[in-house]
């Protein structure tokens, strides 16, 4: 039997996976806070719980994300970037997936898969907080509702408006003055969406766009981002059932992996006796 973690610390949650040998068994979500080494912790604790087990029964944990190296009692740290891909080839391996779009509280990102789905390119925005969670939180505030309504209340949309910039600055006085000539706000979020989904899909194309699209990440949870995925890229997009949870299930994956590979050969070095010595 093997237990293994996944810790995703990222800029606005930390999201934590355990799995039992290759199954998914408990996970957590929790703000990051101040303290995401303290947060991290108990994350994994509520989800080692939600099996029956505690933490003196994992064998190995992987961190990732934004705060990977924060995470003090992980036994390695990976890219988020390879953690997304192993997470997705895990999740949606049977969709036959090859595009990935990820969308975090402060970065972007676009992975690109081969017929195995293992990572073969990759783009990735973390310059600033366009297109993301972060961008579309603030946004949410500006309209005064909340973030996780935008996406029913962008459906009932019937002339969206026409968001010309993705710089968060610039976008909240955007939004600010389209409110004040009167646009009503379920075209404001319609046209928030159409722009994240547009700026997304010209990163996409960098990379090389192939059906399926695999759409995870935090947003994702949101109906109306990912209906206008589907119009503007005119293919299948596939979510999973826990969007926000891939990235550390991933790295629960590659915790399973680097584990079994290390206690594999110390049995094997084991198997291996030194020539005995002769006396005369």
């Amino acid at each position: 039997m093997t237990i293994t973690g996944g810790i995703d610390i990222g800029s606005t949650y930390v999201k934590v996976v355990v799995m039992k040998d290759g199954r998914r068994v408990g996970y957590d979500v929790g703000p990051t806070g101040a303290f995401p080494d303290n947060v991290s912790r108990e994350c994994l604790r509520n989800a080692l719980s939600q099996a029956g087990l505690t933490e003196d029964d994992v064998d190995y944990t992987v961190s990732t994300g934004y705060g990977r190296r924060i995470a003090s009692f992980s036994d390695s740290n990976i890219s988020e970037i390879s953690a997304n891909a192993r997470g997705s080839k895990f999740v949606a391996e049977r969709y036959g997936i090859r595009t990935i779009i990820d969308i975090g509280g402060q970065d972007t990102k676009v992975i690109s898969l081969d017929e195995n789905c293992d990572m073969v390119n990759f783009a990735m925005n973390d310059k600033c907080a366009a297109g993301t969670g972060r961008f579309l939180e603030m946004l949410a505030k500006v309209l005064e509702v909340e973030l996780d309504q935008m996406g029913p209340i962008s459906l009932t949309s019937t002339n969206p408006v026409d968001i010309t910039t993705t710089c968060l600055v610039f976008a909240k006085s955007e939004v600010a003055s389209l409110l004040a000539d009167g646009a009503v706000k379920e075209d404001i979020i319609a046209g928030i969406h159409t722009a994240i989904a547009r700026r997304l899909i010209v990163m996409a194309r960098k990379v090389g766009i192939k059906e399926k699209v695999f759409f995870d990440g935090g947003p994702a949870r949101n109906i109306g981002m990912v209906e206008t995925f589907k119009r503007e890229l005119g293919m299948e997009v596939v979510v999973p059932d826990i969007p926000q949870i891939v990235t550390a299930t991933g790295a629960a994956v590659l915790a399973e992996e680097i584990f079994e590979a290390s206690d594999n050969l110390a049995k094997t070095s084991n198997m291996v006796s030194p020539t005995p010595s002769t006396t005369t």
